[in-house]
């Protein structure tokens, strides 16, 4: 007994010993243990300040449908928070749960990839940067010798870079679990190199839409929050100002991650895309760009060699009932779907997304739910 009790001891010697000298990012990430769609809470911010409100126009039928029965049952399977639908500019539905309304605040989580491609287009149509095609050496130094020399802003925007960065969720030590926890981005994406020739192989990093911030900040002498405010928030009429977590203070946005705001504010982002980059008769984004972000990257190759018709410049896109739909999506669910054929932008947010890939290898089989619910609330 006296032995077993000495081996208890240095065993939790052991467990609390690594516990305290592990780094800290990890320590973070063992408080917090998963990632929630309310986490500005615990992250340093920088603010993405709001201008003159252009309120949205409703619809003279609003909130007059409903879902049905057994869909509503499927969405609260997936703990929703929020769930709106825009048509024709004007918002025909709107509904909320768990206290939730018009203006809390959610993560985008990987929403923010859109995002940060939209703000890409606005610094292109400036001049801040040549092309899709100029290089990332251009910018960020470390990029402008081999392996990395021939990587274009392109190859990050279709998720083709073949940097070596590790996107798993579930690894304590993984770089991505790093970047959300850390607190030195540049750090982590400085040292990366290409190990598969870029512009071939689809692979989705979150690190490439981090370095594509770096470049934003190079190029446009901003802060990307700051840049997102003049050149995207304000012009689109935001009612909130937004908050963009950092990786510390005054430190660098987590730019692949972590935009928060509400859901009539982020459906403004999908009246975006879906108006061709104007918004209220204002031109924010040219057209061409809004284009190339909504049309899929099929030169490239996928996963078990499936052609890339499912993604863009940092934008999904699905095939659902004859409709080509480009969306924003995040970890948990977070979506903003873009309608054309129905003029139309839907916005979900919650807690949960579906594990399972039914119809699409790359596609969350809730995707297909929350596009069924729409479909039952627009003309």
């Amino acid at each position: 007994m006296k032995k077993f009790l000495i081996f208890i001891f240095l065993l939790i010697a052991v467990v609390v010993g690594g516990y305290f000298l592990s780094p800290e990012y990890l320590k973070t990430a063992i408080k917090y243990q998963t990632p929630d769609i309310d986490d500005y809470k615990i992250f340093e911010n920088r603010t993405i300040k709001a201008g003159n409100y252009i309120p949205w126009k409703i619809t003279n039928d609003y909130n007059k449908k409903e879902f049905s029965k057994i869909t509503d049952e499927k969405i609260l399977a997936f703990d929703p928070v929020a769930f709106l639908i825009v048509q024709n500019g004007k918002i025909k539905f709107e509904k909320y749960w768990q206290g939730y309304n018009e203006n809390s605040l959610s993560n985008s989580f990987s929403m923010a990839k859109s995002i940060i491609s939209l703000l890409v287009g606005i610094a292109i149509d400036e001049g801040h940067i040549k092309n899709v095609d100029q290089k990332i050496g251009d910018f960020i130094p470390e990029f402008a010798v081999k392996p990395n020399n021939e990587l274009t802003i392109k190859d990050l925007l279709t998720m083709s870079s073949g940097l070596n960065w590790d996107e798993a969720y579930s690894n304590p030590f993984s770089v991505t679990t790093e970047a959300y926890y850390g607190s030195d981005l540049f750090a982590l994406i400085k040292d990366l190199k290409v190990i598969e020739e870029p512009g071939v192989l689809w692979e989705y990093l979150s690190g490439n839409t981090q370095i594509l911030a770096f470049i934003l900040k190079k190029a446009t002498g901003m802060d990307v929050s700051d840049y997102a405010s003049e050149k995207l928030w304000k012009p689109l009429g935001a009612k909130n100002d937004a908050l963009w977590c950092l990786d510390k203070t005054d430190g660098m946005e987590k730019a692949y991650c972590c935009f928060n705001s509400n859901v009539r504010d982020f459906a403004r982002i999908g009246q975006l895309v879906l108006n061709g980059g104007m918004f209220d008769e204002v031109e924010i984004i040219s057209k061409k760009y809004i284009d190339e972000v909504t049309k899929p990257a099929i030169n490239l190759t996928g996963n078990k060699g499936r052609l890339v018709d499912f993604y863009g410049y940092q934008f999904w896109i699905v095939q659902y009932k004859g409709y080509d739909i480009p969306f924003a999506r995040g970890i948990l669910g977070q979506y903003i779907f873009i309608i054309p054929d129905k003029n139309a932008v839907v916005v979900r947010l919650g807690h949960k997304r579906s594990d399972k890939r039914t119809f699409h290898s790359e596609i969350p089989d809730d995707v297909y739910l929350y596009l069924d619910a729409a479909m039952e609330i627009l003309d």
